[in-house]
């Protein structure tokens, strides 16, 4: 019998004009691929909204000389395809087009069996066993479409948010693009014209973003989301006052 083989994994995350030198100067974005204690195959920055190009990619080279990412990529290089792929239009996304061009980007370029995005803030602050244990229930079962720790320590809001539990985690509707792990195949893929009134509750400047859309087409097509009882990440807003951002990079915040 022909044993099957390990699916592969991209772990991507993006960066912007505002915190690009926290990923990039600093081991912030090492930490933040080890802790999730996975032998990725591939390693994506996804830069975004920036003003100096030559620079950032001059460190981005670095990272990858080093082996701490295997690729980056521009967002404005490619932003125009993956809309014509997904069917989408700048205009159709209105304000939530700044919100959801990164997320889209990478998930066209993924040629991996499945992908997990962290936004360039949000970070485990332990390392958690979680990606393998979910691709396993995810073999198991079609229905399940995402997979992420618990949020933000709400381990409580996890569980009352739920509909069921099975082992290691908690099952129900949901989807938050602060972290999450899919099959690449479920969302290469033109899913994200849908609308549930469920969905209305994200936030509304944020106009039609991926988050609400994934979240409705989930909702329309009764697939669950898996969320790791025994983890959690930290979303947490990087400080936008530059001086706050330099003396946080030089007393090494974000190397630890």
């Amino acid at each position: 019998m022909r044993e099957k083989l390990t699916p592969s994994v991209t772990f991507a995350t993006s960066c912007w004009k505002r915190d690009w030198d926290i990923l990039l100067k600093t081991k912030c974005l090492q930490n933040k691929i080890a802790r999730n204690v996975f032998d990725f195959s591939k390693k994506v920055l996804v830069i975004n909204n920036v003003e100096d190009r030559g620079e950032i990619e001059k460190f981005a080279k670095k990272a990858v000389d080093s082996g701490v990412l295997t690729d980056y990529f521009f967002v404005e290089d490619h932003i125009d395809e993956a809309l014509k792929f997904f069917q989408l239009t700048k205009d159709a996304l209105g304000k939530g087009y700044y919100y959801s061009n990164h997320e889209l980007v990478s998930i066209y370029l993924c040629k991996t069996d499945y992908i997990v995005f962290y936004t360039g803030d949000t970070r485990l602050n332990e390392k958690v066993n979680w990606i393998t244990p979910a691709i396993v229930k995810f073999e198991e079962n079609s229905n399940y479409k995402v997979a992420n720790p618990v949020w933000n320590y709400k381990y409580d809001e996890a569980q009352a948010e739920s509909s069921s539990e099975i082992e290691d985690f908690f099952v129900g509707f949901g989807f938050s693009d602060q972290c999450f792990l899919v099959r690449t195949a479920d969302f290469r893929a033109p899913i994200y014209n849908e609308e549930h009134p469920a969905s209305a509750r994200y936030p509304e400047y944020g106009g039609e973003t991926f988050e609400k859309r994934v979240d409705s087409w989930m909702r329309n097509h009764n697939y669950q989301r898996l969320t790791f009882k025994e983890g959690s990440y930290m979303h947490e807003d990087f400080p936008e006052s530059a001086f706050m951002k330099k003396l946080q990079i030089k007393t090494g915040k974000y190397d630890k």
